[in-house]
């Protein structure tokens, strides 16, 4: 008897996300991994190449790369850059009680 469900493939996957993100969902970020995420997903809902994205920067497309995959020496003023280039901006806000335990990054 042949299924009648349809597996969910990576396109639904990134659709979906893409959906969500477009309903302004706030990103959360504790890690400079995240943060490069949150930039990538923002990059690419725009359908910015890196080099495209540095250039709006006034960075080099390897930095973009670099902020991309986590680096975590990335400077502030870089990540501001790169926020404002996307029209996104910083905001700060208390911890949520499910979040990692800070303890261990001091």
């Amino acid at each position: 008897m042949p299924h009648k469900h349809r597996l969910c493939v990576k396109s639904d996957i990134d659709t979906l996300s893409d959906l969500a993100h477009n309903l302004d969902v706030n990103d959360l970020a504790r890690d400079p991994k995240q943060i490069g995420n949150a930039i990538r997903r923002a990059r690419k809902r725009r359908a910015w190449s890196q080099k495209t994205l540095g250039d709006l920067a006034a960075l080099r497309q390897e930095t973009i790369s670099l902020l991309e995959t986590g680096n975590p020496a990335a400077k502030i003023e870089t990540i501001l850059a790169v926020l404002a280039a996307l029209d996104l901006e910083l905001q700060i806000a208390p911890r949520s009680q499910n979040g990692p335990d800070v303890k261990g990054y001091f």
